[in-house]
């Protein structure tokens, strides 16, 4: 089993390395709202993968299938409140000390965006869905080895999202006047939004496809 939890290991931390809707949202939120709100959303994109892990092991893919539909609202929403973040954040001019003010504000909505934009990443839907049976034997995992899986999977993300998040707010921390700190904001803004447009494009996408 060690070998098998290593091999997931070095499967999934190349698979979420790669730069994507998840890691835009993480570092616009982090560069915009703080580290806080930043490792809210981070929360919310392991609940994500830890689903879709279930939902691989379980041998539920086609009942995912089915649940389509309630996986593509949850798509639209995360992605309208990354536009609706975005737009707080462009507003947003006066500095540091509003910034934080705010950050408690935006948790429950970073930690619920996370979780969006995991369900509707195409990424993570091909890894879990396609890619994991070819690392793991999911007929051999048991309620043990599926524990053992989560905190693989939550300790992957946390090891290597992180460093993104950190990284941002360290460039946010070093802005001081009031000047650049609308201007990184703006930044972050732009982020935020072209995430938002990605994700609602990808669902818009997915209507037609079925249409």
């Amino acid at each position: 089993m060690i070998a098998t939890l290593i091999a997931y290991a070095a499967a999934l931390g190349l698979a979420a390395a790669i730069p994507g809707p998840g890691v835009a949202a993480l570092v616009g939120q982090s560069m915009g709202s703080g580290l806080k709100a930043a490792l809210f959303l981070l929360a919310g994109i392991a609940l994500g993968d830890v689903v879709y892990l279930t939902v691989a092991i379980a041998g539920l893919a086609a009942i995912a299938q089915t649940f389509a539909g309630v996986f593509l609202i949850v798509k639209v929403l995360g992605g309208v409140y990354l536009l609706y973040l975005a737009f707080k954040l462009w507003q947003s001019t006066t500095g540091a000390t509003k910034v934080e003010a705010s950050k408690g504000q935006t948790n429950l909505g970073s930690f619920l965006t996370g979780f969006s934009v995991t369900m509707g990443n195409p990424k993570t839907i091909v890894f879990y869905l396609a890619l994991l049976p070819t690392v793991l034997d999911l007929n051999q995992v048991g309620p043990g080895q599926w524990a053992m899986l989560v905190a693989v999977t939550i300790g992957v993300l946390i090891v290597t999202l992180a460093p993104y998040a950190a990284l941002a707010a360290r460039a946010r921390g070093m802005m001081t006047k009031p000047g650049a700190l609308s201007r990184l904001n703006r930044f972050a803004s732009g982020i935020i939004g072209a995430t938002g447009v990605l994700i609602l494009g990808q669902a818009i996408t997915t209507v037609a496809r079925r249409s």
